[in-house]
């Protein structure tokens, strides 16, 4: 398959893919544009900062506000969790009754004797599996 990138800051962004027939790739090429293009706002203090959803790692709910956790920090965000749930895309799954985590950022599971699960994520951040979660993560995960 060829690629071809072509600068011009005067034509509108598209993405145009020639195919024989839709396959996996194209079906992720698809995803990753339309993921891509979908926007969050943030809040730090009185400063709101545009978030696409790829640069999310999980938003979690603490004292009562919901917030984006980013490599930018902690972002407040004025929905509440149940509203994100129905705007989120494919790439990601409820954890608990207060997150909803990105699985392109996962890093690790720890599992313990227990049963229970333990997710930490590309930037350090650990969030744990609820009982009632765990077998929906794991088959979303393949494990």
């Amino acid at each position: 398959m060829k690629c071809k990138l072509i600068i011009n800051k005067e034509h509108e962004e598209e993405v145009l893919i020639y195919a024989h027939r839709r396959t996996r790739l194209t079906d992720e090429i698809e995803k990753l544009v339309a993921d891509g293009s979908k926007e969050i706002i943030g809040y730090i203090e009185r400063e709101a900062y545009k978030l696409s959803f790829a640069e999310i790692t999980c938003f979690v709910v603490e004292d009562n506000n919901v917030y984006a956790l980013t490599d930018k920090g902690k972002l407040r965000l004025r929905l509440r969790l149940y509203q994100i749930e129905k705007i989120i895309d494919g790439s990601f799954i409820k954890i608990n009754q207060s997150c909803i985590a990105n699985i392109k950022e996962m890093k690790k599971f720890d599992a313990t004797i227990s049963g229970t699960l333990t997710v930490t994520f590309k930037n350090g951040y650990s969030e744990y599996v609820s009982r009632r979660n765990i077998k929906k993560v794991k088959e979303r995960l393949g494990v």
